[in-house]
């Protein structure tokens, strides 16, 4: 069971927002259920960095901006196949923001992602294009930090893309899969998992892990 180390570990809330949760555009089963236990993590360490989907009206990934285009087909994209979503996270509007019982007051960092219009982004660390960086890398690795711990919306998507770049870029990842939930499009929940068995990311829960002595 790991150990949290205050000054070596971080907690990544991902994308607890409002559109992510019930009666949001892009709303994930059961996703409201992620935010008390995410509550409950962040009071546990030091670092804690929270991420928001925040994109302009006019994004690419954007179903309603490709004439035709159903939510949740597929088109190709320069950097690779992209999946078309239901408008969601447009800056400045209340689906973007976080869920109001979330906890993101304790943040000590807040990443922005998927602002620019012609390539959307998953990762907490890169862009959907896999070179174009957040800049979280950076932060993390500038305060010392070498395990990330993350949950939140969704599992397959967001979370698993988070998990997988904190490996590529050396970080020991854990996932708290309790505090995560999944779109699970076409068994993409499943598919991450395996991703993650591969990429030598752990899965833990709540429970599992122990505060610092």
């Amino acid at each position: 069971m790991p150990r949290i180390d205050l000054d070596r570990d971080a907690f990544l809330a991902i994308d607890v927002q409002n559109d992510f949760c019930a009666g949001g555009a892009l709303a994930v089963p059961d996703g409201d259920a992620v935010v008390a236990p995410i509550n409950d993590l962040i009071a546990r360490f030091t670092h804690v960095v929270a991420t928001q989907d925040w994109h302009p009206v006019d994004h690419a990934s954007f179903a309603p901006n490709h004439a035709g285009a159903a939510p949740f087909s597929r088109i190709s994209m320069p950097y690779g196949e992209q999946t078309l979503w239901p408008s969601h996270c447009v800056q400045g509007t209340a689906g973007a923001a976080f869920h109001p019982k979330f906890a993101f007051d304790r943040a000590t960092a807040i990443i922005r992602k998927g602002w620019r219009r012609d390539v959307d982004s998953y990762s907490a660390f890169f862009e959907n294009d896999r070179v174009t960086p957040t800049g979280l890398g950076g932060l993390l690795r500038e305060r010392g930090v070498a395990r990330v711990f993350l949950a939140g919306l969704a599992t397959d998507f967001c979370v698993s893309f988070s998990a997988l770049d904190a490996r590529r870029l050396g970080f020991e990842a854990f996932v708290v899969l309790d505090a995560c939930r999944a779109i699970d499009l076409d068994g993409s929940r499943a598919s991450a998992l395996a991703a993650w068995e591969k990429a030598g990311v752990a899965v833990v829960t709540a429970a599992d892990i122990e505060d610092a002595r």
